[in-house]
């Protein structure tokens, strides 16, 4: 049976990405979103490009890897309310528990967490990605309650065998099933709710 590909074309997709071991795995989530149509514009955090280079990144996408509030390409230059106006959706993969502390307890102290903060009221889907015993402890649950009771969606994590080599729920969901999250947000922005049910009647 065919896979039901998404179809995102001429959405501005901003693709957050921190710092934990699935950051490899964003890569073949940014192709797959310019795959299926999306303009996607990328903000990764120090430890992020530590585990994988912004050049992956604007290979995929051939578009921008924003890196730092201080330092940007004359070529990208650009402000982080800007990449937030620009955006119809925001996808963060992975989140660490990091991550998601600062965005539940409003805390900029780098470029990601600083457009996070500002663009709280766009769709926002988070991947969480960390250990089982941090994604079980009672500030992390504490955190992703507080997201969700915000408006922010979550897809994941999973379970498997994690960095540690232990098994656990904590993995990032695959890319290809965050994909097709995105695609369900994108029918959302497309079609609200008042229109569809205006349809309807």
């Amino acid at each position: 049976m065919a896979e039901k590909k998404a179809n995102l074309g001429d959405l501005n997709i901003l693709l957050g990405v921190s710092g934990g071991i699935a950051a490899y795995k964003a890569v073949d989530l940014a192709s797959k979103l310019t795959a299926v149509g999306a303009l996607v514009d990328t903000v990764m955090t120090e430890n992020a490009c530590r585990l994988v280079g912004p050049k992956s990144f604007e290979a995929v996408t051939n578009s921008a890897v924003f890196t730092s509030l201080w330092s940007t390409s004359e070529e990208y230059k650009i402000s982080h309310i800007a990449l937030v106006d620009w955006a119809d959706i925001v996808v963060v993969a992975p989140a660490t528990a990091n991550i998601i502390g600062k965005i539940a307890n409003g805390i900029c102290d780098d470029l990601l967490s600083t457009t996070l903060c500002a663009c709280w009221q766009k769709p926002i889907l988070l991947a969480p990605a960390m250990n089982d015993n941090m994604w079980d402890n009672p500030a992390v649950r504490r955190n992703v309650k507080a997201l969700k009771d915000m408006g922010f969606r979550l897809v994941g994590p999973e379970k498997g065998r994690l960095a540690s080599g232990t098994e656990g729920i904590g993995r990032m969901s695959e890319p290809q099933d965050i994909l097709e999250a995105v695609g369900k947000i994108a029918f959302a922005v497309r079609h609200p709710v008042k229109e569809i049910n205006r349809k309807k009647k």
